[in-house]
């Protein structure tokens, strides 16, 4: 049997042999490590991937036992798929990209499907023998449409909520029914450029970088802790037309990369920032 333990606790010397010898004890092989510490905080970060036959429930009792009383410690079983339920309005690139990934098997998920609040995107969906939840807005105040959407989500039950351009603000009470399991994508140019047509306005600045960032969604707008980020250099010689397209193709890379770092259990989340191995 194979699982990945997560641990973070404030740091203190032997830790890592503490850990090492539980394992070693119980049977089990590390198969690969990693490890930091967080200096300003002194902050210690650990994930390993053991395989062996071990009594497991034993073992998190060990390990609670001689972890310093703050530590946050996950076992979480190898191989099972995540599931993931995709938002989406009417931009189709990141969905699309998703779409194709799942389809491709590069994505190793368990899609449950995609919700919306306008049925632009539901051919797509459809292409790919997936379920389309419509949720529209129409005649709803902003609270019972957010209702129907949290009701929904929790029907399903999934692991990771991610935001493929889903362009409905969300508020406090849909992130603490789902807190530290939605991932959001946009542009990077926040807070520079806000509102319609960002690239434009990049374009009228004269720009000289294009990016993208994917982040955990948290109860200030666009400032949860980072996930991925990417950028690619431009001149005066583009449009603003190649300039947006240069941009969905950066969020359609670094949309993936987050997704594929939450289910891989790479990340940890410590005051709005994260690490990741």
């Amino acid at each position: 049997m194979e699982k990945t333990v997560l641990i973070d606790c404030e740091d203190s010397t032997g830790l890592i042999y503490k850990i090492s010898k539980i394992f070693f004890e119980n049977g089990l092989n590390v198969e690969k490590n990693d490890e930091f510490v967080e200096k300003e905080k002194n902050r210690f970060f650990m994930r390993t991937e053991i395989s062996g036959e071990a009594d497991f429930e034993l073992m998190e009792k060990l390990l609670r036992r001689d972890l310093p009383k703050d530590a946050n410690l996950r076992i979480i079983e190898k191989g099972r798929k995540k599931k993931v339920l995709l938002f989406a309005t009417k931009e189709s690139h990141c969905l699309g990209d998703i779409l194709i990934r799942y389809y491709s098997g590069e994505l190793d998920i368990e899609l449950l499907g995609v919700v919306a609040n306008h049925d632009t995107l539901q051919p797509l969906v459809e292409k790919f023998n997936l379920p389309f939840y419509l949720v529209s807005a129409e005649g709803l105040s902003r609270e019972e449409h957010e209702q129907k959407v949290i009701d929904l989500t929790l029907g399903l039950n999934p692991d990771l909520l991610v935001l493929a351009k889903y362009m409905r603000i969300l508020t406090p009470n849909f992130v603490s029914h789902f807190d530290g399991k939605i991932v959001n994508i946009h542009h990077s140019f926040l807070p520079a450029f806000i509102g319609a047509n960002p690239y434009k306005q990049a374009y009228e600045r004269g720009v000289k970088i294009i990016g993208a960032t994917a982040h955990f969604v948290n109860n200030h707008l666009d400032e949860g802790p980072i996930i991925a980020q990417d950028v690619v250099k431009v001149d005066h010689s583009y449009g603003w037309e190649e300039l947006r397209n240069l941009g969905r193709d950066i969020e359609k890379i670094v949309l993936a990369k987050a997704i594929t770092l939450a289910v891989e259990d790479r990340i940890f989340v410590y005051d709005n920032k994260t690490v990741i191995f």
